[in-house]
Formats: C-alpha cells, structure tokens, sequence
C-alpha cells in the first residue's frame, strides 16, 4: 500500500513506523521544527518512561504528492480546515482519524464525499522532545481495536481492504457501522472531561474536587441525551442512567488512575483547549448544518 500519513504527532508518527516496519509505502507530512527532526534522524519511538529509543527511516515529506492509495489524517480538530484545502486537490481515498463531531458531509463537501472515511486513533502516547513515548499494551488495550466506518454504515470492499491492511501491520482495527455516532458519543464525554480537566489543572486535581466531578458528570449526561441518534457504544447509556453517586465514584478512580496519569489528559496545552472547543462547537451546532 502506498500511504500518506499527514500529521506527525504522537498518533500519526507511530502509525507510520508500524506500517513502514510493516513494509508499506509510506510517506509522513510533517512542518516546522517536527520536520526538520524527522528527516534528521527519522521517527524515534520509546515505551512510555523505557529508556531505550528505537529509530525508525519513514520517509518525510513537507508537501503530499500523487498516487496514493489512502491518506490518514491524524491531526487536532480545528487543523482540519486546513487539511482539507491541501487535499483537495490530492486525489486518493482519506481516513480520518480525529476527533470530529460534525459529520462527514462537512468533510467531503471539500473533497468529495466519496473519498471520506471516518475512523479514531487508538494508541496513545506523549512527546518528550523528540521522542514518541507510547503507552506500553496490556490485556485491556490489545482487546480494544481502532474503529473505521463509511459515512453511510455500509461494509465495502475498501473497508474490509484497509481494515486487513491494517491488521497485517500489527494494528488491532475493525469496521464499525456507526462512526458517525461512535465519533459524536465520544465528544459528548470527551469534552466535557477535558475542560474541567484543564479547569482543574490535571486529573488527579479533578478527582480531588467531587463537586467539580458532578458538574463534569452533568455536560456529559446532557450532550447525551441532546444526541441526535443513540449512544454508540451502547454502554455510554450506563451514564445516563446509573445513580449520580456511583458514577462519580467510578470517575474519580478513573482521574486517579495510572492510565490518567499517563495519558495526554494529563497535558493540558494550548492546543487541547482549542480542540475541545472546537469539537464543543460542532455538538452544539444544530443537526441539519452538520
């Protein structure tokens, strides 16, 4: 497969190590300062707090070229736009693999709706400098598998393709009919607990202050239930209708946990601000502009 990944952080940087140690045709699109690492000493990969770095050669590129037969977009939410106006004229199916909460008729009204797919990153890691530190896998995170969906549900042939594809490469995927649902479910919980983790300054912080954990507790039920289809996973509903206190409880392990720690929740920036705003933005939005 001839693959352009375009987003060279932690998600995008580790998909394309694993599919060029794979064997594919990879090219990975990276700016500024992140490009300049890459092509000096390729994509540099450590397990969590490891001490040993592994280097991967993926080839690195500024600007996409031609004869590609998927892109994988692995960038913040509001980068989108401007994703979307450098492939416009950058012929080949996408797969993006973000958070989005506004359909894919506001994706393929750019490039074509026959060309989206929807899909979200499963791994997860941090920047230390230059160097990709992934959470290391367990029994939990090996049984969780990357969703991917057609815009309409349907099972293609190119679905099943890209899902193999990926598999083949040592990257647990499967199709999901839902994606649409699945992507906005998954807004509806995220942002609510990414602001009041920001707000807080961090998760154990969060877990710390149980009337903020209500508070939190209450967006999440109401993006919920403001959803235009069911929740997808169905187990989401749990938070609509298990008892206040038992939820808290759970969350508040949760924001203890290692797997809080760890993960990019933990690092608030800029960035995630802006994001979680965006994505806020695109719940809010009214279901027929989407």
């Amino acid at each position: 497969m001839k693959l352009l990944v375009y987003g060279a952080g932690v998600c995008g940087s580790l998909f394309a190590a694993r599919m060029h140690q794979a064997g594919h045709d990879v090219s990975l699109l990276a700016r500024g300062e992140r490009l300049t690492a890459l092509r000096r000493q390729g994509v540099r990969l450590a397990e969590e707090d490891g001490p040993a770095v592994k280097r991967v050669p993926v080839p690195v590129i500024e600007h996409p070229g031609a004869g590609y037969d998927l892109i994988t977009v692995f960038v913040r939410t509001h980068q989108v736009d401007t994703v979307l106006e450098t492939l416009a004229g950058v012929p080949g199916d996408v797969l993006f693999l973000l958070n989005w909460a506004a359909g894919p008729q506001t994706l393929g009204a750019v490039i074509g709706q026959q060309r989206v797919l929807l899909g979200f990153p499963t791994t997860g890691g941090t920047m230390d400098g230059d160097v990709v530190r992934y959470r290391m896998s367990n029994v939990i995170t090996r049984r969780v598998a990357m969703p991917i969906g057609e815009p309409d549900g349907r099972t293609t042939p190119r679905l099943e393709r890209i899902v193999e594809t990926f598999r083949t490469a040592g990257i647990n995927a499967k199709t999901e009919p839902r994606m649409d649902a699945w992507l906005r479910t998954h807004a509806a919980f995220e942002v609510p607990l990414g602001q009041a983790i920001h707000a807080a300054g961090g998760p154990a912080a969060l877990a710390d202050t149980p009337d903020a954990v209500r508070g939190m507790l209450h967006l999440i039920r109401q993006n919920l239930a403001a959803l235009d289809t069911p929740p997808v996973p169905r187990a989401f509903t749990a938070l609509r209708a298990l008892p206040q206190g038992l939820l808290v409880a759970a969350l508040r392990r949760f924001l203890k946990s290692p797997t809080a720690a760890h993960s990019a929740l933990n690092a608030p920036s800029p960035a995630t601000a802006a994001e979680l705003e965006r994505l806020a933005e695109q719940l809010r939005a009214p279901a027929g502009t989407r």
